[in-house]
């Protein structure tokens, strides 16, 4: 019973490391440098280029069938397909020149606070190949560009349509007709007007009748 008991601890303990193991493979490969304890740095190590190993063989191989026997492999061991994907079309091509040691550590000098236990850092050798940007991306930015400035004969327009903006504009004022009821109200007032000189000439001629008795 005991030697059982053992031998299950010993089995939960490997289940456990290989879980952690993976999980770091995968944090290595999305992010490219890690920091982890000097333990686990140095676990990770050979598991992580064993595994770029397989992508190395996939990507030398011809054969359709042995590219997909050396893909599964890998997504048994790091049980990351995203990972697996990103491993063995983006990063192998940074180890094709290399026949070993893909990865380097550097032991930092503070201490982890907890438990005192050794950090260290650990990353691939070679940074990651920059992509150029496609075809479309570049055929977009030049449409862009060619739409933001103005063609040269929108440039030679330009000064004709301001000048034309400056010009004064000339403005038509159309000659008022006068309404019949506006004529009508000029003819009453001209009247009125006449009556009122017309009216002292007719007092002076007309002499009041107390004027020939006191003579």
């Amino acid at each position: 019973m005991r030697h059982r008991k053992h031998n299950h601890q010993l089995g939960v303990k490997s289940a456990h490391r290989v879980s952690l193991v993976a999980n770091l493979s995968c944090s290595l490969i999305e992010h490219g440098r890690i920091k982890t304890t000097l333990a686990k740095a140095r676990a990770l190590r050979p598991a992580i280029e064993k595994i770029i190993t397989l992508a190395k063989k996939a990507q030398s191989t011809d054969d359709a069938a042995r590219k997909i026997h050396f893909r599964r492999l890998a997504i048994a061991r790091l049980r990351n397909k995203k990972a697996v994907s990103k491993l063995f079309d983006e990063l192998v091509d940074q180890f094709v020149n290399r026949n070993g040691g893909y990865t380097r550590i550097y032991k930092l000098a503070l201490p982890r606070l907890g438990d005192a236990a050794d950090m260290a850092l650990i990353e691939f050798v070679e940074e990651a190949p920059k992509k150029k940007a496609s075809k479309k991306k570049q055929s977009k930015k030049k449409t862009e560009k060619s739409e933001s400035k103005p063609s040269k004969d929108e440039q030679d327009e330009s000064p004709v349509a301001t000048s034309e903006a400056n010009e004064p504009v000339e403005t038509v004022v159309s000659e008022e007709v006068a309404s019949p009821a506006a004529e009508d109200i000029l003819t009453s007032s001209e009247e009125i007007a006449e009556s009122q000189e017309e009216a002292p000439t007719q007092i002076e001629d007309v002499e009041p009748e107390g004027s020939t008795e006191s003579k």
